[in-house]
């Protein structure tokens, strides 16, 4: 029994119709809103909205420079988090990766450490301490 070869792009198809089903869903729901939804604008409905307190002052207000090193701080740790979860998972593993028994570990350490420079220096910058907030540094 010969066996039917098709042509490559007919592998698409699921992805093809799984595109097109979350498109007529997306646009039917929509449709559906607009259609059955009431629709009665007010002064209310047009005004601005933020979180459910009336805006006070100029929305381009100065953020401190804080702000943006505690951002900072959070993405250098989040990112540290990223990079040890899978060494850790596979660190039994490294020596026969590598050819090296402690060439993981090193490595790890080598990582933390430039992790630590980061820390003492926000640390010395005084970013970390809340009780004396300096405002812009």
């Amino acid at each position: 029994m010969p066996m039917q070869t098709y042509p490559y792009i007919w592998n698409y198809l699921p992805l093809v119709l799984q595109i097109l089903v979350a498109l007529g869903l997306a646009g039917g729901m929509v449709g559906a809103s607009f259609f059955i939804g009431k629709h009665k604008n007010s002064r209310t409905k047009g005004g601005t909205y933020e979180c459910g307190m009336d805006p006070i002052g100029d929305a381009r207000g100065r953020f401190s420079v804080r702000f943006y090193m505690v951002a900072m701080l959070f993405i250098l740790f989040d990112v540290e988090a990223v990079f040890m979860l899978p060494w850790a998972v596979i660190f039994k593993q490294l020596p026969a990766i590598t050819g090296s028994k402690m060439f993981g570990f090193w490595e790890m350490f080598v990582y933390l450490g430039f992790v630590a420079v980061g820390l003492f220096y926000v640390w010395k910058k005084g970013i970390l301490d809340w009780a004396n907030d300096k405002g812009d540094l």
